[in-house]
């Protein structure tokens, strides 16, 4: 399998330290991946952290497979101005949107087997131009990517795909429609059987009212908005079932019997992964024709630069990125008649 390509992420945060923990961790194992990053960067931060990580720039994805055994490879992507720990830089903004930009090229060749995301600081960003929401955003436009991208929050113990995203419970609640239900499921039943191998995946779909609205004495959306979804859904072929109490459905038996948990909104979707494993918690955009991960974690400014940045996560994302790249590329290869 070709390498997983690695972004920097902001600087100024804790992923530069992740990717040298996440080297020192996977580097007998794998999976291989290629840092795209500023090297000097990355050697003066693991002699600053006392890590023992020789970093060697390579000059193409396929090298970093000889390389990675002995050394990080890193594929450079200069900054402009020297990094602060936990202050980001206008002047680095255009380092960070090239990392992200040449790691997506390299997945659309198939140079790289899958991107995984470092976290940036959107506001740093912003502040240099950049016209996008966020990483989903940008890599949709970098891919010409049609429909509808989603979240997917992912762990061993649970998938949830949330969808409304980044808006206030009052703005989520009157957004939502059935159609922007159909479309997440939709899209999350397409991925779970092209990207993570599932012939038949089973969706839950939760109810947004206490109770699933009780029979609509706690609320009517299940009824108005929610259970037209699940019509349209089955109609498809999908397999959904629901409206689920958000209260219930994610214990143990309930969660066994389903793949994903389709969510009205954020906290309804992360509170349940979040509780029942942070740390290996990984986001996947589902709706892009490459894939794409990265740790369910911020740039943490508070801890940058002082050593105690934990890769939990980042190896996670490392190790589901590997898995969907196989999957992705044999579901590839069985459509156009090679596998």
């Amino acid at each position: 399998m070709e390498p997983l390509a690695l972004t920097m992420g902001c600087p100024a945060g804790i992923g530069g330290e992740l990717t040298l923990r996440a080297w020192l961790d996977r580097r007998a194992t794998g999976p291989v991946f290629v840092a795209l990053d500023d090297a000097d960067r990355l050697a003066a931060l693991a002699g600053q952290m006392g890590l023992d990580v020789p970093v060697r720039p390579v000059a193409s994805p396929s090298q970093a497979v000889g390389v990675f055994p002995a050394a990080l490879p890193v594929l450079p992507v200069p900054l402009a101005e020297p990094v602060v720990p936990g202050r980001p830089s206008k002047a680095n903004a255009g380092a960070v949107v090239r990392s992200i930009e040449l790691a997506t090229g390299l997945a659309l060749r198939g140079e790289a087997a899958a991107v995984v995301t470092n976290p940036i600081n959107k506001a740093a960003l912003y502040d240099a131009g950049f016209a996008y929401p966020g990483h989903t955003e940008f890599l949709a436009h970098l891919t010409g990517a049609s429909g509808r991208q989603i979240m997917m929050l992912a762990s061993p113990t649970l998938r949830v795909v949330p969808v409304t995203v980044h808006a206030s419970l009052r703005d989520s609640i009157a957004m939502l429609s059935t159609e922007m239900i159909v479309a997440a499921a939709r899209t999350t039943a397409t991925a779970l059987r092209r990207d993570f191998g599932l012939a038949r995946p089973r969706l839950a779909m939760a109810g947004l009212n206490p109770h699933a609205g009780e029979k609509g004495a706690l609320g009517r959306e299940e009824a108005t908005l929610i259970e037209p979804a699940i019509a349209v859904l089955r109609a498809d072929g999908i397999d959904v079932s629901g409206p689920w109490p958000p209260d219930t459905m994610f214990t143990a038996k309930a969660r066994a019997r389903y793949d994903a948990a389709i969510c009205m909104y954020h906290d309804q979707a992360l509170i349940p992964l979040k509780t029942l494993d942070m740390e290996h918690g990984v986001n996947v955009t589902l709706g892009l024709p490459i894939v794409r991960t990265s740790p369910d974690h911020g740039t943490a400014y508070d801890i940058a630069g002082k050593g105690l940045a934990e890769p939990t996560s980042l190896l996670a994302a490392l190790d589901l990125a590997a898995q969907l790249g196989v999957e992705s590329q044999s579901a590839r290869a069985a459509r156009s008649g090679g596998g």
